[in-house]
């Protein structure tokens, strides 16, 4: 696991680690961890598989250490946004196990090389190259969370589990009468304002 997800990071939040059995993937049928909950087809499974090929090619070709295992979705004809969502032949526990993996090469770069380890990303723009390793670093320590934050979302609207992690949710403090009327004198605030009709959520 990364020394940096021990000490906090986010890339356990998604596919296990400090809650357990996974506070986003676990508990879940495997409908539930596929199904699109945003216009654009936000799902956590797409999310995980997403996160498992950023740090794949971040930590691996960047740096002249490619993952050993062939990441097809990663290919330039594969299918637009195909490291977004699994295919019905990808069981969670697969995608899961790969992210995990992805996990121990990072570590490997990250122990093996300098912070002022100089790479190259070749789908960023000529001007942002060449890259350290720091950089690097800090670059998908902000994307994991960005898609941490995601998945917190689409757990929500799911079942509506929510919090920082089992035993510490870091939630105010009420019940499913109180989060209602909570919610219900956000949106009365919000309807007194100008703006298009209201919309049903996804």
């Amino acid at each position: 696991m990364h020394e940096r997800a021990a000490q906090g990071g986010s890339a356990p939040v998604l596919a296990g680690g400090p809650r357990g059995d996974g506070l986003e993937v676990g508990g879940l049928s495997e409908y539930d961890v596929r199904r699109p909950l945003t216009p654009t087809g936000t799902n956590l499974l797409g999310l995980v598989k997403h996160l498992a090929g950023v740090e794949a090619e971040y930590f691996g070709v960047v740096f002249n250490r490619p993952f050993r295992q062939d990441l097809p979705w990663l290919s330039p004809d594969a299918e637009p946004n195909a490291d977004m969502w699994a295919g019905p032949e990808e069981s969670r526990d697969e995608i899961v196990s790969l992210y995990q993996r992805v996990w121990g090469h990072a570590d490997s770069t990250l122990s093996l090389l300098p912070l002022e380890t100089s790479g190259h990303v070749s789908w960023w723009r000529a001007t942002s190259n060449p890259v350290t390793l720091g950089r690097v670093l800090v670059h998908v320590t902000a994307e994991t969370h960005r898609h941490a934050g995601h998945a917190d979302i689409v757990r929500e609207l799911i079942d509506g589990n929510v919090g920082h992690r089992e035993g510490n949710d870091n939630m105010a403090g009420g019940d499913q009468t109180w989060w209602r009327e909570y919610r219900d004198h956000l949106e009365s605030i919000a309807r007194r304002h100008p703006g298009p009709e209201p919309t049903a959520p996804c």
